[in-house]
C-alpha cells in the first residue's frame, strides 16, 4: 500500500503533462520569434552596410575623377568637331562628359595618363562610362560601369571664374574666345544625389588647379 502512494507521487498526471507540453510550446514559439527578428535585423544591417560601401565607392569615383578634370577637349564620334573639355547638360544623357587627368598606370602600360569619362543616369542606375582613347570614333567602345543603384535624380552645378553656379557648363554667357570655351574648366563642381533610401546626398567636389 505504502509502495502504491509512492508510485503516485512520482508520476505525473495527464493535465500536468498538457500544462507542460503548453508551456513547452510556448517557449518554443517565444525563442523561434526572438531568434527569426535577430536574424531579420542581422540580415538588414548587412544589407545597410553593403549600401553605404557602395554609396561610398560612388563617390569615390565622383571625387577622383571631377577633382582631376583637364582643359583638353576631344573629336566628337564622327570627327567632325571639337567637344568641350568638359561638357555638361542636364537635358541631355550622357549628363555630363569630361577629359580626366592624373589616371592610374600601374602596370607601366604605354598609354595617355588621360582619360575622357562620361557619366549618365539609366533608369535608376548611376553608370560610369570609361572612353580608353581620347579622340573616339564609332568603332572604339567604351567601358560601362554601373556605380549606384536606386537612384531617382542626380543633379550636377558649376562654379565659374566669377564663382557663380550654372548648371551648364561651358556657361552660355561667357565672353571668352571659342578656343578658350572648349579648354574652360570650372572652380567646382557640386554633385546631388536624390535616393531611394538615403535621401539627398550632396558632395562639393574641387577642381585642382
Amino acid at each position: 500500500m505504502m509502495l502504491a502512494a509512492h508510485r503516485r507521487v512520482l508520476g505525473f498526471t495527464l493535465v500536468e503533462l498538457l500544462v507542460a507540453l503548453f508551456i513547452f510550446a510556448v517557449m518554443s514559439a517565444l525563442g523561434y520569434t526572438a531568434i527569426n527578428q535577430a536574424m531579420q535585423n542581422r540580415e538588414r544591417v548587412r544589407s545597410q552596410q553593403q549600401r553605404l560601401a557602395e554609396l561610398q565607392v560612388a563617390m569615390r569615383y565622383l571625387v577622383q575623377d571631377f577633382s582631376q578634370i583637364a582643359p583638353r577637349p576631344v573629336r566628337d564620334l564622327v570627327g567632325a568637331a571639337d567637344e568641350p573639355s568638359l561638357r555638361g547638360d542636364p537635358r541631355s544623357q550622357p549628363l555630363v562628359a569630361f577629359t580626366r587627368g592624373g589616371v592610374a598606370n600601374p602596370a607601366g602600360l604605354q598609354r595617355p595618363m588621360l582619360q575622357r569619362i562620361e557619366y549618365a543616369l539609366d533608369e535608376a542606375n548611376l553608370q560610369r562610362v570609361t572612353w580608353p582613347t581620347l579622340d573616339r570614333t564609332q568603332a572604339v567602345t567604351p567601358q560601362r560601369r554601373r556605380l549606384l543603384g536606386g537612384v531617382r535624380a542626380i543633379r550636377l552645378r558649376y562654379m565659374d571664374a566669377a564663382r557663380q553656379w550654372v548648371e551648364q557648363w561651358p556657361p552660355t554667357n561667357t565672353p571668352r574666345t571659342p578656343n578658350e570655351r572648349l579648354r574652360m574648366r570650372p572652380i567646382a563642381v557640386e554633385v546631388t544625389l536624390e535616393l531611394e533610401d538615403f535621401g539627398t546626398v550632396t558632395r562639393l567636389i574641387e577642381v585642382v588647379g
